[in-house]
């Protein structure tokens, strides 16, 4: 039985290690033509519940996010029907682009 609480624990300790790993900054764009996401323009998705959600689609990766409040509340702006993206948020188009 202690064998088994050693492998048990011993296996618990190494997956929780790979949660502690090498940490990436998500906010940058990792492929050919990256860029930080500041410079694209995002749009917004809005869920089946009618609550918004950032969007930035550049070809290859997509990148999505919940639209909040300054209190964190999701944001329900009505800005589209449920399960529709509006805005220039396809193929990574750089901010200074027209929406």
């Amino acid at each position: 039985m202690k064998t088994v609480k050693l492998i048990a624990v011993i296996g618990a300790t190494t997956v929780l290690a790979g949660c502690y790993g090498d940490k990436q900054d998500k906010t940058v764009d990792r492929w050919i033509d990256s860029k930080h996401l500041s410079q694209l323009q995002a749009g917004i998705w809005v869920d089946p519940n009618g609550c918004d959600h950032w969007i930035i689609d550049d070809g290859i990766e997509g990148y999505l996010s919940q639209r909040l409040d300054p209190y964190g509340k999701p944001v329900c702006s009505g800005t589209a029907p449920p399960n529709v993206a509006t805005g220039a948020y396809k193929s990574g188009s750089p901010v200074s682009d027209p929406i």
